[in-house]
């Protein structure tokens, strides 16, 4: 069994290369649960997932809380909102920083960050991605699968499959404010099947898609 650290909230000691968050926001919403987690959730970043009061990923917006209960319903999150307490589950976002004015990242703020997000889950070493949203599961497909060039971007066509990765089995999920009739279900009903298969065997094993 890995014990990377008992630290919750960044337990790397990130440190982001600028700060332009609003007054009362924080500077960076960063890395947050279980440092030694299989299951990894990724998200785009705070001003879309949540979190710039609270410095934890997956709270305050509705795309966030959304998330959260899928969590807790699947017995990865319990406690305080505001402030879960996760089990094998780690959560954080492609882009960290917080920024002014609900203002989205550009490019270069995006490529800014890569390095930190890619340490970060690296040390992380969970066994399943769960990339929220097209930024996220783009980024994930390109840079820890070999499958990107096989599909298009649809979110929805691509909501709770699984793909082979690079040592991983990313699962990639809608954003919720895009569900429909069924994808909810969709994908707890994904988490409950990995939780009861032997998902450890994923690491550097071909997985299957759809």
């Amino acid at each position: 069994m890995k014990n990377v650290t008992e630290r919750t909230s960044n337990p790397f000691g990130l440190r982001p290369p600028f700060d332009r968050s609003d007054p009362g926001d924080r500077t960076a919403v960063f890395g947050y649960g279980d440092a030694n987690a299989d299951f990894h959730v990724v998200g785009d970043f705070p001003g879309v997932h949540g979190g710039e009061t609270t410095g934890v990923p997956f709270t305050e917006t509705e795309d966030g809380v959304a998330i959260q209960e899928v969590l807790r319903e699947t017995g990865f999150a319990s406690g305080p909102r505001d402030e879960p307490v996760l089990e094998n589950c780690f959560c954080s976002y492609v882009h960290m920083c917080s920024l002014p004015d609900g203002q989205a990242p550009t490019e270069a703020d995006y490529a800014d960050l890569e390095r930190f997000f890619d340490a970060e889950l690296r040390a992380i070493n969970a066994h399943i991605l769960l990339p929220v949203g097209a930024r996220a599961t783009d980024h994930v497909l390109r840079e820890y699968t070999t499958q990107r060039h096989r599909f298009e971007l649809d979110m929805a066509s691509l909501h709770a499959r699984d793909v082979r990765g690079r040592g991983f089995m990313v699962v990639p999920i809608q954003e919720p404010v895009e569900w429909v009739d069924g994808d909810r279900e969709a994908i707890v009903s994904k988490l409950e099947a990995i939780l009861t298969s032997d998902y450890r065997q994923t690491k550097g094993v071909a997985t299957t898609v759809g």
